[in-house]
């Protein structure tokens, strides 16, 4: 019923609606809205990076839930979408690092790194016989540029921000940055503004086990995740409850 509405167009990747809608695409957008919620601050000295971890059941060990992963030693991101299509374009942006490193001997920009796995999320847009990636990645890193912050989309497209959200409940995450954001927060103040930014958009209780924090520093150049017992001492410390 859904694709005779659609007049058929939703069914293959290649064929253009007479509006010049892709509903394969369209619908892998949806999938990274329905992810875990990440959030992604910058300012002139670092690079924060929080990610909710979606517990089903209190079984679960919270540890073995991974939204945030290390690219590069300079690098890292946070996953949002379909688990399994997130790791392998990790995977795929570990290899291209090390192949920069070793065609250059010098570590990859940031913006170079973000295009390389644009242009292969663009090429699963096109093709017959594959479907998009459903899974949106936000990129944190130094370079000679200084800190950065970056996304890519299933589309194939990719951008640059002072502060975002991807996931489940986007859009008011980013309209709280957006009142909220100062371009001269210390790195202490951007963890809490992100903590309470996720703590208004998720249905869990905030508490340390549901949540992944990663981090990178001008001066060192190094990116680095937090572990269970750092992130606990983090929110004594800023006295999130």
């Amino acid at each position: 019923m859904f694709s005779r509405e659609m007049g058929g167009y939703d069914r293959s990747l290649t064929m253009f609606s007479p509006e010049g809608r892709l509903y394969q695409v369209e619908y892998a957008l949806e999938s990274v809205k329905k992810g875990t919620l990440g959030i992604g601050i910058k300012s002139k000295d670092c690079v924060v990076l929080i990610a909710h971890r979606k517990l089903s059941t209190s079984l679960m060990d919270p540890e073995s839930i991974q939204k945030i992963y290390k690219i590069d030693e300079h690098i890292g991101c946070i996953i949002s979408g379909l688990n399994a299509d997130s790791r392998i374009l990790v995977d795929y942006a570990r290899v291209q690092c090390q192949i920069h490193q070793l065609s250059y001997d010098e570590t990859v920009l940031l913006r170079t790194l973000v295009q390389k796995i644009a242009d292969v999320k663009q090429q699963y847009t096109q093709y017959g016989g594959t479907r998009p990636f459903g899974s949106a990645l936000m990129f944190a890193g130094v370079d000679q540029d200084g800190p950065q912050l970056m996304t890519t989309a299933p589309t194939g497209r990719f951008w640059s921000w002072k502060a975002t959200a991807i996931g489940l409940n986007e859009d008011q995450a980013k309209k709280m940055l957006e009142e909220k954001y100062k371009d001269d927060l210390s790195i202490e103040e951007i963890q809490k503004l992100g903590l309470e930014i996720l703590k208004s958009n998720i249905d869990d209780e905030l508490k340390p086990e549901v949540v992944q924090i990663g981090y990178i520093l001008d001066k060192d150049k190094k990116f680095k995740i937090m572990d269970l017992e750092d992130t606990k001492n983090l929110f004594e410390k800023l006295k999130i409850s």
